[in-house]
């Protein structure tokens, strides 16, 4: 069952006398997991781990080595923290101490990237051999001829049972995502969510490709009859999945995408879907693949007689997943990519139900929305707690943005231009009231699907429009199947003048987070900002 690596190990610095599983597929890979003990195989097929306290990422325990590479490249702060080169060294050396000491390495060579002009070469090693499935499942696999000759050029080590020094290594717990970009180098420690791997891959790309002015975007993308690409931005519970995953579009992809001067392209191989409460009747396609043999499903439910999976069961996390190659979606694109766009989503659950269920957007309007990254959620239901909180993610993926924000956004603002791109704000959210008003529901599915149509088949375009009075951004005033008092979001509430309260408190929320950018950006953007049509 061991390979040999076409580029051995001992290459790039690494020894160990542990037997070396390379290049595995899904079957051996689920078979050494089951051997090792790592998890257990469903009744359906999925193979079926717990990844203990860590759920979800350690954003906090992620850094970014600060050196000659990075200095003066990197938007440091609290999503960029550094790391100074001599704890690095410090933290590599326990690392490589750690792979010497291993019996078991699997080592996976992946592509990050579908579009062979601007993919990179990644080498992952692993102590686990379902972190390996996974991330042979994410990213993107190469031919076997491609493997022949494969060379690293990033290399990740993930060892979950690693714990990290703080006083040595300059950390802030036992758990460590540790990026050096001079040395092409990630180590990941302390934690089995086996998302930090594929994350750090889109850190890798989203540092690299705004120099060969490639857009990257934390997106969905999909292709229609027509080859018309679309692209879908969105924060968690917004829609970003569910609206992109359409029977009568084919889908390229639903997280990660690049914007080349010719294709969208996928970052990935796979999918890494939320299936908490997932139901058959609503997202079909992704509920078949928890039925499927080659699924990775993370702290869901089993029971340990029959092995059936309950999905509803939120006892092991809130955030449980399942990962699956994306040709497990009866409808996806062969090559993972795409035309470049011809329209552009940006996906928002307005919980304080002021913004329209969808409006066009200026250039510079899409730049400034791309850089707030708004969305709302309603507040806990703790009593006394009673108003929505806004969200604001810059370029709707800031953790995974290395560089300054307005280097994406002038990228994006550039290729909408160059391209003609129409560029729409879909509201998902509320109308009518706040999300915490007793009564109050959230948009319709079928009028949010009916005028997304209407938008991606160039129909909406000819609709007569006004301008939002706050937000400054066309909405149109009357399009077939869709009820024209939804199209009004200060008219669809009971008391106007609470509407209007309600604006300006949203509005200045905007205002409030974009002063970081002000500097950053030119006139144009700077006059998209919301102006509130009433005082407070």
């Amino acid at each position: 069952m061991t390979a040999s690596l076409s580029y051995p190990l001992e290459n790039q610095g690494i020894t160990t006398s542990a037997q070396i599983f390379a290049n595995l597929g899904t079957a051996p890979l689920v078979e050494q997991a089951i051997i090792n003990g790592e998890g257990v195989l469903s009744a359906d097929g999925p193979f079926v781990v717990a990844t203990g306290k860590h759920t979800g990422r350690s954003a906090k325990d992620k850094f970014i080595v600060q050196d000659a590479e990075t200095e003066n490249t990197v938007w440091w702060g609290k999503t960029n923290v550094p790391m100074t080169p001599e704890h690095f060294a410090a933290l590599k050396e326990d690392f490589l101490a750690e792979v010497a000491k291993l019996d078991k390495v699997y080592v996976a060579d992946l592509f990050g990237g579908s579009q062979p002009e601007h993919r990179v070469n990644v080498r992952v090693i692993n102590e686990l051999a379902w972190h390996n499935q996974f991330v042979r499942t994410l990213l993107v696999r190469p031919t076997d001829a491609e493997l022949a000759g494969f060379v690293p050029e990033y290399t990740i080590i993930d060892l979950p049972s690693f714990r990290a020094d703080p006083l040595r290594h300059g950390c802030r717990s036992e758990t460590i995502v540790a990026v050096n970009l001079s040395e092409k180098l990630i180590l990941i420690g302390g934690t089995a969510y086996a998302g930090e791997m594929k994350k750090s891959v889109f850190g890798i790309l989203n540092y690299l490709l705004p120099v060969k002015g490639v857009m990257p975007m934390h997106c969905s993308a999909n292709i229609g009859p027509d080859g018309d690409t679309a692209v879908f931005f969105g924060l968690s519970g917004t829609g970003k999945t569910t609206l992109s995953a359409d029977a009568s579009r084919t889908l390229i992809g639903d997280d990660e995408h690049g914007w080349s001067d010719t294709a969208v392209f996928n970052f990935e191989g796979g999918c890494y879907a939320k299936v908490i409460r997932l139901s058959e009747e609503a997202e079909p396609e992704i509920y078949a693949t928890t039925r499927r043999f080659g699924t990775i499903l993370e702290n869901v439910v089993i029971d340990p007689e029959t092995r059936k999976i309950d999905l509803d069961d939120n006892t092991l996390a809130e955030n449980s997943r399942g990962s699956y190659p994306i040709d497990f979606i009866p409808n996806c694109s062969k090559h993972n990519l795409g035309p470049v766009p011809h329209n552009i989503i940006f996906l928002t659950a307005d919980a304080y139900g002021v913004l329209p269920p969808i409006a066009r957007l200026t250039p510079d309007q899409a730049m400034y929305h791309f850089l707030s990254g708004y969305t709302a959620r309603v507040a806990g239901t703790e009593i006394g707690v009673t108003e929505p909180e806004a969200t604001f993610s810059t370029c709707f993926g800031a953790p995974f943005m290395p560089r300054h924000p307005t280097v994406y956004g002038n990228l994006l603002k550039e290729r909408i231009a160059k391209g003609g791109v129409k560029c729409w704000l879909v509201n998902t959210g509320w109308s009518g009231g706040k999300a915490t008003m007793e009564g109050i529901k959230r948009m319709p599915i079928k009028a949010t699907r009916a005028l997304l149509n209407a938008a991606l088949d160039g129909s909406l375009n000819s609709a007569q429009f006004k301008e939002d009075p706050n937000f400054g951004f066309e909405v149109p005033v009357e399009v077939p199947g869709v009820d024209t008092k939804l199209l009004d979001p200060r008219g669809a509430w009971a008391d106007p003048a609470e509407y209007d309260k309600t604006a300006v408190t949203l509005v200045n929320a905007f205002i409030e987070n974009f002063e970081q950018f002000e500097a950053h950006v030119d006139e144009g953007v700077r006059k998209a900002a919301p102006k509130a049509a009433v005082s407070a």
